[in-house]
């Protein structure tokens, strides 16, 4: 199933950290020849660029320093042929890697609470949207981003699923972390995100909700691309 099979629409991904939203959405905007946003690497940029200007640290972030910044940074999204991998360019610079570790994962969700920040990234994302054909991911794409989105679907995974996938991740790429460590900060997340006043996680109403904690990468991709079919006609 490519693009020029089906209307051009905009696939909606939310749901809890560490489930897989950004693996999927990438699966299928490569099946559908589609544009991939990711938001969370969007938020996951600026908190790098917090904690590289002392603007975040030791789990706080300095809200007014932060808002006064905002017009320094510069986000984009760039296609590696090489690799055949999205990467997150902040102000010019590849930090696809570095926007992954554990010290950003530690303040993104502090820094996703700050309303001018999200204020700044909707209008980027809705700006990059406005043509559809799109897939994204994130916390509230479905709620607020692009709530007139025609799939929406809402990710889950058990806590402890979520925490092994990710320390899986982390180690593999050498780096020393500890389980505990991070099913906590899976926890905490989970918790900020949810509890947030400014666009707090949550499905939407006409979202499907899509729990991987014991299905394969494969049969969740399937499960996806059988909703576009469904959605659109294009079997």
């Amino acid at each position: 199933m490519k693009k020029a099979d089906l209307p051009p629409i905009i696939i909606a991904i939310d749901g809890h950290s560490s489930c897989g939203k950004s693996t999927v959405a990438k699966e299928i905007a490569q099946k559908l020849s589609y544009i991939y946003i990711d938001s969370g690497a969007m938020y996951r940029a600026v908190t790098l660029f917090a904690l590289r200007n002392n603007i975040a640290g030791n789990e706080q972030v300095d809200k007014q320093k932060l808002i006064q910044s905002l017009p320094e940074i510069k986000i984009e999204f760039r296609f590696n042929p090489q690799n055949l991998r999205n990467e997150t360019l902040l102000n010019g610079e590849n930090v696809e890697e570095e926007i992954r570790q554990l010290p950003v994962s530690q303040h993104v969700s502090l820094v996703a609470t700050i309303r001018e920040v999200r204020e700044a990234m909707v209008a980027l994302q809705q700006q990059m949207g406005k043509n559809k054909g799109i897939v994204m991911d994130g916390r509230d794409i479905g709620t607020v981003v692009f709530p007139e989105a025609e799939l929406k679907i809402f990710m889950t995974a058990r806590p402890e699923v979520r925490a092994q996938r990710r320390y899986d991740e982390l180690t593999a790429k050498g780096q020393q972390v500890a389980f505990d460590d991070i099913l906590a900060n899976v926890i905490e997340r989970d918790r900020i995100d949810s509890s947030r006043e400014v666009s707090p996680l949550k499905q939407a109403a006409d979202a499907l909700i899509l729990d991987n904690s014991d299905i394969t990468r494969q049969e969740q991709l399937d499960w996806v691309l059988q909703q576009v079919a469904s959605l659109t006609g294009a079997a």
